[in-house]
């Protein structure tokens, strides 16, 4: 995993916190075009912050991110999105009192994803059939499972070039986490580049590609996901192997 032109997303030497307290140190990672990588680390190791500073809802104290080899560090959360960068959230932020299809539509704020908005709705329907039968639901009355996939089926609908998820299996059934997986794969399947943040780091690993793990706001350890899967630290620390 060199750094090099096939480098969808690039992380370079970020460092970002919140008011005076650092949390990243230098992080550095490179999403392969087309690939599906994960981020491994301890509660505090700085994913969410990782996640929220490239996406530039939080400002890089130094280094930088790069967007098909364009710097785009300083760019807004708009901005980024326009390019086809997209973040579903931890903790969903849905508008509650919204229907699935509202939702949806406001998901497709890009200006590439209006054009086709119709038509990105039934994709999003066929792959999650269940928010197609509820579409005039409101968001708030959905279980925590369902509310989960509408959060990703309404980052779908930016039509992003890269997805990065944080934490999207938290709170869910072991059913449902099984059904994100499999939705997971299918993205993966087509083409989509992506970064996942996950607590389930055995299913994480089983659908990735590539993996980084980090700590105390660093890369610490990084390689294909199998290779990373091997490494004695990671079977002991998050494995339980």
């Amino acid at each position: 995993m060199t750094a090099g032109p096939a480098a969808a997303l690039a992380v370079r030497d970020l460092e970002s916190g919140y008011g005076e307290v650092q949390i990243l140190w230098g992080a550095s990672l490179d999403l392969a075009a087309g690939k599906l990588t994960t981020l491994l680390g301890s509660n505090g190791a700085g994913k969410t912050t990782l996640l929220r500073t490239v996406m530039g809802a939080l400002p890089a104290w130094k280094g930088g991110v790069l967007f098909d080899g364009r710097d785009v560090t300083k760019l807004s959360p708009h901005e980024k999105a326009q390019l086809g960068l997209v973040l579903v959230p931890e903790g969903r932020q849905l508008f509650s009192t919204m229907t699935i299809l509202e939702n949806l539509e406001m998901g497709a704020t890009p200006t590439h994803a209006r054009a086709t908005m119709r038509e990105a709705v039934n994709q999003v329907f066929t792959l999650f059939p269940r928010l197609g039968e509820r579409r005039t639901q409101l968001a708030g009355t959905l279980s925590g499972g369902e509310q989960q996939m509408l959060a990703i089926a309404r980052g779908l609908m930016a039509k992003p070039r890269i997805l990065m998820f944080d934490e999207p299996s938290l709170g869910l059934s072991p059913i449902f986490t099984l059904n994100l997986f499999e939705i997971i794969r299918k993205l993966k399947g087509e083409g989509i580049t992506m970064l996942l943040v996950e607590q389930n780091v055995q299913l994480s690993l089983a659908v990735s590609d590539d993996a980084y793990v980090l700590e105390h706001g660093k890369v610490s350890l990084q390689g294909t996901a199998k290779q990373v899967r091997e490494m004695p630290e990671v079977r002991r620390a998050y494995l339980g192997l």
